[in-house]
């Protein structure tokens, strides 16, 4: 990963723009991919995305913009995925070109629902993509807070240091500061997790729980990610660093979670289908809980709160009923 001006982010919604602001920091241009070409020509003439993220600054003299999928790929060596998970695999059909050259850095919090797997693993096993040329950009960061240049930070994991290190460079500025990490597997089914304990999170605010109790949830959360994690990949980590418990704890408490706020429509009464529609953003909570709730099965963790949501979100059980039993298994 020696050339950084080869860098290009493929997604048009807020991380991706995130993700974008920061590169153009320390970048002379930045390729970005996106479906919309009225959004492309609204980037060029006014430098903010119309639909997402409009707060953010993104200079249209520093970008190489396209709708046109193949073009990016073909010309730049590393490619930042940040594409809704649920909308991967139709983005990627489109593709006419091999990826098992590219560098491949996974900044989507979700799982491939096609496949059940985490979007690393798709790429090695689906695109052939050597785990070497893998990462994950991970948080405990909001789009939002980027966009007004809060201070913020990242963790970027690698088994290929070298290319962490580098990426690392390229997202830092002085509101963002980033660390790495050698856990790829475990930060990434992190990432994808805490999205569901968000949901929870936001079914019992809906509900009329109070804060003592999302403590409570928080607390066990992440007790049942160390769990779920361990189960499926065994290595020394702390659970307790950013990348595990900081992403957690934001995604669940943050005004700005999507998926706090489509369990608390859930929570309030609202169907599925009904919260989805009312959100302009994807909650990849929703997706990630089916794919979660089926690795559980197979692995055998102990994960009362994935089940409990699973319940009320696929088998449209009585919220009301499900946390009442939950609030039995916390301690």
């Amino acid at each position: 990963m020696s050339d950084q001006k080869k860098i290009a982010v493929l997604g048009g919604g807020s991380w991706a723009t995130a993700i974008v602001k920061m590169l153009s920091e320390n970048l002379e241009t930045v390729g970005w991919y996106m479906r919309s070409e009225s959004a492309i020509e609204h980037i060029k003439e006014n430098n903010h995305n119309p639909k997402y993220l409009r707060a953010a600054d993104v200079y249209a003299h520093q970008l190489n913009l396209s709708s046109d999928i193949n073009s990016i790929v073909q010309e730049y060596n590393v490619l930042i995925f940040a594409i809704p998970s649920a909308f991967l695999m139709s983005e990627l059909a489109k593709l006419n070109l091999p990826l098992k050259d590219k560098i491949i850095f996974s900044a989507i919090k979700g799982i491939v629902p096609e496949t059940g797997l985490i979007v690393g693993e798709h790429f090695h096993e689906k695109h052939n993509v050597p785990l070497d040329n893998i990462g994950v950009i991970t948080g405990p960061c909001h789009a939002e807070e980027v966009a007004m240049e809060r201070l913020s930070y990242l963790t970027i994991a690698s088994q290929n240091e070298e290319n962490a290190k580098a990426m690392s460079l390229c997202l830092d500025s002085w509101y963002i500061k980033t660390k790495i990490s050698d856990d790829i597997i475990g930060t990434e089914y992190a990432a994808m997790l805490k999205n569901i304990y968000a949901v929870a999170a936001g079914i019992a605010h809906g509900l009329g729980y109070g804060d003592n109790f999302q403590s409570v949830l928080m607390s066990n959360a992440i007790r049942e990610m160390k769990r779920f994690i361990k189960k499926v990949h065994k290595m020394k980590r702390n659970i307790n660093n950013s990348a595990y418990l900081g992403d957690l704890l934001v995604t669940g408490y943050s005004v700005f979670s999507r998926n706090r706020q489509f369990g608390n429509m859930i929570g309030k009464g609202y169907t599925v289908k009904s919260a989805q529609m009312e959100m302009s953003m994807i909650a990849e909570g929703y997706y990630a809980t089916k794919s979660a709730y089926k690795i559980k099965e197979e692995n055998g963790a102990n994960t009362p709160i994935i089940t409990t949501v699973y319940n009320v979100l696929y088998d449209n059980k009585d919220a009301k009923k499900e946390f009442k039993k939950l609030t039995d298994k916390l301690d």
